[in-house]
């Protein structure tokens, strides 16, 4: 397996979902993009300068994340 932190990420456009969840500096949002075959970048929209985490289609799919939240595909 690749390590995904050693894949360049660019500036990919990521897609966004929000939870409902707010807060005082507004609503909880995580932003997803597909950075390679089975490699995906998660970010806070709260934290856009913030490496985002990253994994891969299986590990999204064990956390319960699923792309087409964000209108991606698998």
């Amino acid at each position: 397996m690749t390590d995904l932190y050693e894949i360049p990420i660019g500036e990919p456009e990521f897609a966004r979902a929000c939870g409902g969840n707010t807060h005082p500096d507004g609503e909880a949002c995580v932003t997803l993009a597909r950075i390679g075959p089975d490699a995906w970048a998660l970010g806070d929209s709260k934290r856009p300068d913030a490496e985002p985490l990253r994994f891969t289609t299986g590990e999204l799919n064990a956390a319960g994340i699923d792309p087409a939240r964000f209108d991606l595909l698998a």
